[in-house]
């Protein structure tokens, strides 16, 4: 990955089409499935409790979708689904326009289904140390972990750019990633599983984003030594010794 980025502030951000799908399912979702099925014709809230992640019912009950299908659901609150959609729209088509939709569809949903299974790893040992079950029972909705995974991204590849933190204060996207991470780090010691907030989950989409460009960084950047090292191999092996009496300049070689 590149790393750099002008220092200018963004002040046109144009919609990549990944993104674009991005928000109109999650609004879709929101809409149809949150706002008039469950709270208008379903008596309990089913659709959280069957698509939100709750620990419980990945490990025991084997509802393995949740890690996937979380990230779709937000709560009733329309801040909620606003907030997120504009850090998708914000961050997410400067990155989709660098990376590509497959790869940035890849990241978001890599940064997704990371944070759900560091937070069920981690409510899983909570609990086995302390005999508190709540955390395993009380279902975490919300893109806020794929989120978290693309302001990351965006402060490592465009980490000289000006954002605004809380829509005000200018700085640099590097020291923004950073702030948000601190803030999530320290409200999560403060309040451990206690906040109606899942800070595990935004440090967990930080975490795996990381992970992931870590690694995939790593593998790329062997793959192509690898693969010249082995071109190299060819060309000087394979020599046309007919075509290099023809042509005093010098061997020709074949791939």
């Amino acid at each position: 990955m590149r790393m750099g980025g002008g220092p200018q502030m963004q002040m046109s951000i144009p919609m990549t089409p990944m993104v674009k799908r991005l928000i109109i399912i999650n609004v879709a979702i929101w809409l149809l499935a949150v706002m008039i099925l469950q709270k208008i014709f379903l008596s309990e809230p089913y659709i959280f409790q069957y698509f939100g992640l709750i620990p419980d019912s990945f490990l025991f009950d084997f509802y393995l979708w949740q890690p996937f299908t979380y990230m779709f659901l937000h709560s009733n609150s329309f801040f909620h689904i606003l907030f997120n959609m504009l850090v998708v729209w914000m961050f997410g088509s400067e990155l989709e326009a660098r990376w590509g939709s497959r790869f940035f569809l890849i990241y978001y949903l890599v940064s997704g289904i990371g944070a759900a299974i560091i937070y069920i790893v981690c409510s899983f040992v909570y609990y086995l140390f302390t005999n508190d079950i709540n955390p395993l029972l009380a279902p975490v909705i919300g893109a806020s972990g794929a989120t978290f995974g693309l302001i990351l991204a965006y402060g490592m590849i465009f980490s000289e750019r000006m954002v605004l933190f809380m829509f005000i204060f200018p700085m640099k996207a590097k020291y923004f990633a950073l702030l948000l991470g601190v803030i999530e780090l320290m409200t999560l010691l403060d309040s451990g599983f206690g906040s109606k907030v899942a800070n595990l989950a935004h440090l967990g989409g930080v975490i795996s984003g990381f992970l992931f460009l870590y690694f995939y960084t790593r593998w790329k950047h062997n793959k192509t030594t690898n693969k010249s090292y082995r071109h190299g191999r060819r060309l000087k092996l394979v020599v046309d010794n007919e075509a290099q009496d023809k042509d005093k300049k010098g061997p020709r070689y074949w791939n």
